[in-house]
């Protein structure tokens, strides 16, 4: 576990202070002579040692070695000195050993023990009346202190746990913007990448026999260049504003410039910003499609409004695929990255998306999204 440093550095100053004022109350023995001034001095340093091993591995979010030895061990030399040293010694030591168990213990085990100890202390100091304040305060002392130790480590495991969850959802968002980045890398520039291709090609076979086309063409490969450019400026800025209305009119001007007949109908019928945006990719992916792997003559796009959805419809006749061409879901080829993007953003836009081909020969691509 990755353990917030500030935390565990509060913590640590918090418990190890606790430990000192409980370490100079046992000092009070020396009134009882050297010797058993030494014996007091030998238990604290047990004590507060075993303590110490316990709560360092605690505040690590883990469990000391030799685990349970090392907590059966500070249980030991809690209660040994009520045997070695006069007017007993457990009272000094029992709340750091509330903290260790209540830490490494579960509740439901560790808080009976907790109140087994206080009435084992309750029942050793009770002297009279005259003394039970005294009493009392070494009996609350128990719980009170266990409690603060347990907070403090819990403490610390919630920091690094919600340390680990910061950096597991910084990881998914730069994950996700990759994803987004790919994503309109593929279909935002695959049309524009596609149409450069075509132009070129065309403009190469025009250059001799029909100069003046030849040049048209190449002005509009800048110009769809140019597109391209800006395209990846906002894949870049994370802008990806479309509308459904004018990607329809440059997959026209596409399909009729590379010699596919297209007509368009597209409803009037006005759309959430994610939902026609979601239609919008679709045209552009399905253009992409029917250029780079069809032998399409005609291609229709079409919308329409039923039962609050908006369909969108873009039909080709030229099913088969170009040999050797990558596919983005076309005949020909298993289903790619295109299709699978648009089926991610129809769901996004609470939609559907399919594409098969259909009876004629052709290939029809689907999507639904709310009005």
């Amino acid at each position: 576990m990755v353990v917030s440093s500030s935390a565990q550095r509060l913590a640590r100053v918090l418990i190890t202070g606790v430990s000192v004022v409980y370490s100079l109350i046992g000092l009070l023995y020396f009134m009882g002579g050297p010797a058993v001034g030494l014996l007091a001095a030998a238990v604290t340093v047990a004590v507060v040692s075993t303590h110490y091993v316990n709560m360092r591995a605690a505040l690590r979010g883990g469990r000391p070695p030799l685990f349970p030895a090392t907590p059966v061990l500070q249980a030991v030399v809690t209660y040994a000195g009520d045997y070695l040293l006069p007017s007993g010694w457990s009272s000094i030591a029992a709340p750091l050993l509330a903290g260790t168990l209540l830490v490494f213990l579960a509740l439901r085990r560790a808080v009976p023990l907790v109140v087994l100890m206080m009435l084992y202390e309750g029942a050793t100091m009770w002297i009279g009346l005259q003394y039970a304040v005294i009493t009392l305060f070494y009996v609350i002392a128990i719980p009170v202190t266990g409690s603060m130790i347990y907070a403090l480590v819990r403490l610390v495991r919630v920091a690094a746990e919600l340390e680990e969850a910061r950096a597991e959802l910084a990881d998914a968002a730069v994950l996700k913007e990759r994803l987004r980045i790919s994503r309109d890398l593929h279909d935002g520039l695959g049309r524009s990448l596609t149409a450069i291709a075509l132009k070129g090609d065309l403009a190469a076979r025009l250059m001799d026999r029909d100069p003046a086309s030849a040049r048209g063409e190449v002005g509009e490969l800048v110009r769809v260049a140019r597109e391209a450019a800006q395209d990846v400026r906002h894949v870049a800025r994370g802008y990806r504003a479309m509308s459904l209305s004018g990607e329809t009119d440059r997959a026209a001007a596409l399909l009729e410039s590379s010699g596919v007949s297209c007509q368009a109908h597209l409803a009037d019928v006005p759309l959430p910003r994610r939902a026609e945006e979601a239609l919008a990719w679709g045209v552009r992916e399905a253009v992409t499609n029917v250029l780079r792997h069809s032998r399409a003559t005609t291609c229709t796009i079409t919308t329409s409004l039923r039962d609050g959805r908006v369909r969108l419809e873009v039909a080709n006749d030229g099913a088969a695929g170009t040999p050797g061409g990558e596919s983005d879901g076309e005949p020909g080829g298993e289903p790619g990255g295109g299709l699978t993007g648009l089926a991610e953003r129809a769901a996004q836009a609470g939609g559907t998306c399919a594409a098969a081909p259909t009876d004629g020969g052709g290939y029809l691509l689907t999507m639904e999204v709310p009005a």
